[in-house]
């Protein structure tokens, strides 16, 4: 499998994973009801906070298309870079106030995740030829 197309069903895994915990979220009373009040932790929940959680949460979904669609030299520095941004922000997550059962495991997952990104990124070395796209005909 080449390189490219499996970072991309691995940031296809992630926001699968990213969207399931926020339902699962959803689904249990404790924290539904902290979101109901607005605050969640230290965070209220603003417009603003929103929209930033919403164009972080972007990041996933178009490293998806990125990862197929963009020269190897540029993927793999987007792949490291995007991978080790969500990588900090989700360990933030977890030392930020207490956590269920099912964060704590999404959690995990999600940072597993992003490690073998990282890691297949940081190990692939694009060949001549896809370096130079005049040399693919």
């Amino acid at each position: 499998m080449k390189k490219e197309h499996l970072l991309s069903a691995l940031w296809i895994f992630l926001t699968l994973n990213f969207i399931f915990c926020d339902v699962f979220t959803l689904m249990y009373s404790v924290e539904l009801k902290k979101i109901l009040t607005g605050q969640m932790g230290e965070i209220t929940i603003t417009q603003e906070f929103l929209l930033a959680f919403a164009l972080m949460m972007e990041i996933p979904m178009l490293m998806i298309l990125l990862s197929w669609i963009q020269k190897p030299k540029l993927n793999r520095i987007l792949n490291i870079a995007f991978g080790m941004l969500l990588f900090l922000v989700q360990s933030g997550s977890l030392l930020a106030d207490t956590n269920s059962l099912h964060y704590l495991f999404f959690s995990s997952v999600e940072l597993g995740t992003l490690a073998v990104i990282m890691g297949i990124a940081i190990a692939w070395k694009p060949a001549r030829a896809e370096l130079n796209p005049i040399a693919q005909g």
